[in-house]
């Protein structure tokens, strides 16, 4: 079972500070290769550092659907249409608006 650290509210990776329906994913950090739910989480719990995933290593597995625990590839992901390849499982559509937060884009 892979564990998510932070502030995680529920089994689907739901945190304190995104609990949507659609807030079912968690993030490996590349600074700490841990999962968090939010960048939030990671400043609260985290390593102390921020450094987010270079375009080369897009290939790697580093998003975790909170509803089958599938994992996905940065590219995967990037490419999913805001829903699990796996279960099907909607994604939040906003969190691309934090993407530079976790991605070298």
């Amino acid at each position: 079972m892979i564990e998510v650290k932070g502030s995680v509210i529920d089994k689907q990776t739901r945190c304190v500070h995104y609990h949507s329906e659609r807030d079912v994913i968690a993030i490996k950090f590349y600074c700490c290769r841990t999962y968090f739910p939010c960048v939030h989480c990671h400043e609260e719990h985290g390593c102390g550092r921020h450094e987010v995933w270079p375009k080369e290593r897009f290939h790697e597995k580093a998003i975790l659907c909170g509803v089958c625990k599938t994992e996905l590839t940065i590219e995967q992901y990037m490419t999913s249409n805001y829903c699990c390849p796996s279960c099907h499982a909607a994604f939040n559509p906003g969190c691309q608006l934090h993407a530079h937060y976790y991605f070298d884009i």
